[in-house]
């Protein structure tokens, strides 16, 4: 069912509100886990868990999440998702324990699961007319990319002025606006003819991807070690019974007939390239501006907005440039403009000035969001309206995949790079082993140890991992030039429509 005249457009004032906040809530845990390590004193490993739990857990439901929101309705599943995030964010906000936290952020994971596929699947079913459409999913896309540079502010100044439970609290204004207008605003829609809500496949799905994702995360971190193998192994197990099973049922969680679409299967993977190549300078610069350049977390969110300026302007133009060139001209074109911006990081340093670095954010912006815009409009215009959960959960599940392939890929470059790094004479073995571990273990011992030895050991850590992000951005820039170039063979011939369809 389609909205009606302007209240569509309210009706996408209130979708994007659920996007805004995945996009904040995916950025401040990062400035908040120095302070929430101090409180709850966890353990690496369950440091490594709080971190990896929730993209582990919304990776493997993505799928199945946007299957059901096809069956049971979008809007329901939306407005439920909704209130089990902003509950579930409170708990978070006062965690006692390092597992309490672990258990809330893998539940937090179950409710964002339902976000994101649910507003595309939304907007593909509110607007008709490919224009309005086009014009929808660049705002939908501008609101993520707005979200992402909104955390790191936010964020920084909740951590300077309260504790650290509030980066999570200011869900709650956005999650009660988002269920109390949207239950009036949005319309509900689904396939009318959906078939069972298959839980084998469900089982499968997630235990593909979560068991896939475990083996890249961990392998980055720690090395190859036997259960990384065998998690590997038998997600890619789970991940063909699953794909099997699909093409059987008469009714499937996910039509694997949508990968038959050139336009489909290629708009997916540039996805899944982009963020893969984008995943070291994404993961990596704010512990460059904090801990290499010495911005506070504030000023390093600060630093990092016009990359997001750059997405909220590509993407409110990305159907206009789409349609007056090319669909293949505008995606190989931002990706090469990231592949181009990620390569003038090689000459990155510890004291390169801000105005470099920024003009650098700004492109990887544009680019990254006009090419993640158009790949949208693609993907949602290129399957019927009743699949259009699924379709849009396939879409962010390449996006989760390709930012645990490229934290892996790209990670272990500046891991590697790093721990080599030179330790002055004189420093204890247990100081030098926390250095070696990360930069913020850099950090804290060089500030135990007195000035003669602790200067020249941070010098040298932040030098190696500088050279570290170099080379991940070097490699980045490969993959993103590479992803233009696959881009431009496989989007040939397709078009943004301009014929609204009829309801």
């Amino acid at each position: 069912m389609s909205a009606p005249g302007a209240s569509r457009w309210v009706a996408l004032a209130v979708l994007v509100l659920a996007v805004l906040l995945v996009g904040i809530d995916a950025t401040v845990l990062g400035l908040a886990m120095p302070f929430l390590s101090e409180d709850l004193a966890p353990s690496s490993t369950q440091l490594l868990w709080i971190g990896d739990v929730y993209s582990f857990v919304i990776a493997g439901l993505l799928v199945s999440m946007g299957s059901l929101g096809d069956r049971v309705g979008r809007k329901r599943l939306l407005l439920v998702g909704a209130t089990v995030f902003g509950a579930v964010s409170v708990l978070n906000a006062y965690a006692h324990s390092a597992e309490a936290m672990i258990v809330w952020r893998a539940l937090l994971g179950v409710a964002g699961a339902t976000l994101m596929p649910a507003t595309l699947a939304l907007i593909r079913n509110l607007f008709h007319d490919p224009r309005e459409r086009s014009l929808a999913v660049g705002i939908w896309g501008a609101m993520a990319s707005a979200g992402a540079a909104v955390g790191p502010v936010a964020g920084g100044f909740l951590l300077e002025h309260f504790w650290w439970g509030s980066v999570f609290l200011i869900n709650l204004p956005v999650m009660a606006v988002l269920v109390l207008v949207g239950a009036r605003v949005l319309p509900e829609s689904k396939n009318p003819a959906p078939g069972p809500w298959d839980v084998p496949s469900v089982l499968l799905s997630m235990a593909g991807i979560v068991g896939v994702v475990y083996a890249v995360k961990e392998a980055a971190a720690h090395g190859s070690r036997w259960d990384v193998y065998l998690a590997g192994a038998l997600g890619a197990l789970c991940l063909s019974a699953f794909v099997r099973r699909q093409l059987r049922l008469p009714h499937p969680l996910l039509d694997m007939r949508l990968f038959r679409s050139r336009g489909f299967s290629g708009a997916v993977l540039a996805d899944l390239l982009t963020i893969l190549g984008l995943s070291g300078l994404v993961f990596f610069l704010s512990q460059f501006l904090q801990m290499v350049q010495g911005r506070s977390p504030l000023q390093a969110g600060v630093a990092e907005l016009p990359a997001a300026i750059g997405a909220v302007a590509a993407g409110l133009l990305a159907g206009t440039v789409a349609r007056r060139t090319s669909v293949r001209a505008s995606v190989s074109g931002g990706l090469a403009a990231v592949g181009l911006a990620l390569g003038a990081c090689l000459w990155l340093d510890q004291y390169t000035d801000y105005w470099l670095l920024g003009p650098v954010l700004l492109v990887v912006g544009l680019g990254a969001g006009l090419s993640f815009t158009v790949t949208a409009d693609v993907i949602l215009s290129s399957v019927p309206r009743e699949q259009a959960g699924s379709a849009s959960a396939v879409s962010e599940t390449a996006y989760e995949l390709g930012a645990a392939l490229g934290i892996a890929l790209l990670g272990s470059i500046v891991t590697g790079i790093y721990r080599g790094f030179a330790v002055p004479e004189g420093v204890p073995d247990a100081v030098a082993r926390d250095a070696h571990a990360s930069l913020g273990g850099a950090v804290d011992a060089a500030a135990r140890l007195p000035a003669e030895l602790g200067d020249p050991l941070l010098a040298a850590a932040q030098s190696d991992f500088t050279a570290g992000l170099r080379s991940a951005a070097g490699v980045g820039a490969a993959v993103l030039l590479t992803a233009a170039v696959a881009a431009w063979h496989l989007l040939r011939h397709q078009r943004l429509s301009d014929v609204p369809e009829e309801v």
